[in-house]
């Protein structure tokens, strides 16, 4: 099989592609194509100046164009100057901000939140994608392609069963609502698309496999706590920025192999 079809960034970069694709075409986001443009363009352009002047491997491109992706995928602002801010925060802080030579921060988590939380002219926009079994098919199905290439299918089972049977004793059998109150949770394409793409980014999870567990167990009783506590309706986001630096303490305590690309 030649050396192209190897690498998981590929196929990432095919889902995301395909996801903004979808939204476009049969989610009316064609309003937002100047967004996409600049968002994906300063990507590029920033990953290229790191690229340069650390002199890193030619096919770091395709870490970038995942970021601008991801970030199309779910950063909005009314500021223009922030779709070209959020990507250069993005890309940047896997340079500058890192713990033996690893990023801490998942780089489109990070260009995402900053910008909210310096400048407030941007947000998440959980409901954009609507809910529908072809929505949660196409997610299930492109993710598991992803993930079992990347081999962080533990962190996404670890998040999401901690988080489902959380809403399940809350919402029914504690507060005795309908089951469906939950399943319409289960099938936002905002969640699965932090479930199965950026919860499991292979650079800034934990090397172990029990470690993993844990960190993805951690994040969904965070994501819990501040939606049912905090009414946070893009908790799982914030978890997943407060619980970053923990990364490097599980990587102390339990071995793991790295993540290479």
């Amino acid at each position: 099989m030649p050396i192209v079809f190897t690498d998981p960034r590929l196929f990432q970069i095919c889902a995301l592609s395909s996801f903004l694709i979808f939204g476009i075409i049969q989610l009316g986001w064609s309003d937002n194509l100047a967004s996409y443009f600049l968002i994906i363009s300063f990507s590029l352009v920033t990953q290229a100046a790191w690229m340069l002047g650390l002199r890193l491997p030619a096919d770091t491109w395709k870490s970038g164009l995942i970021t601008g992706l991801g970030l199309s995928l779910l950063f909005h602002s009314s500021n223009p100057l922030l779709w070209a801010a959020a990507p250069m925060i993005a890309i940047s802080s896997k340079y500058l901000i890192q713990w033996k030579k690893r990023h801490i921060f998942n780089p489109a988590n990070f260009g995402i939140i900053v910008p909210i939380l310096l400048f407030g002219d941007s947000w998440i926009s959980p409901g954009q994608w609507g809910s529908s079994a072809v929505l949660l098919f196409f997610f299930a199905s492109a993710a598991a392609m992803v993930l079992f290439k990347v081999g962080r299918i533990d962190t996404s089972l670890a998040f999401l069963g901690t988080l489902f049977l959380l809403e399940v004793l809350r919402n029914v059998a504690f507060l005795g609502w309908e089951w469906d109150v939950v399943t319409h949770k289960f099938t936002n394409g905002s969640l699965l698309l932090f479930s199965f793409f950026m919860i499991t980014d292979p650079k800034t999870t934990p090397g172990g496999w029990l470690a993993r567990i844990l960190w993805g167990v951690g994040i969904a009783l965070l994501t819990f706590i501040l939606t049912s506590k905090f009414y946070i309706h893009t908790a799982p986001m914030w978890a997943l920025f407060f619980a970053a630096p923990v990364t490097a303490l599980l990587d102390n305590w339990f071995r793991g192999r790295h993540f290479s690309w």
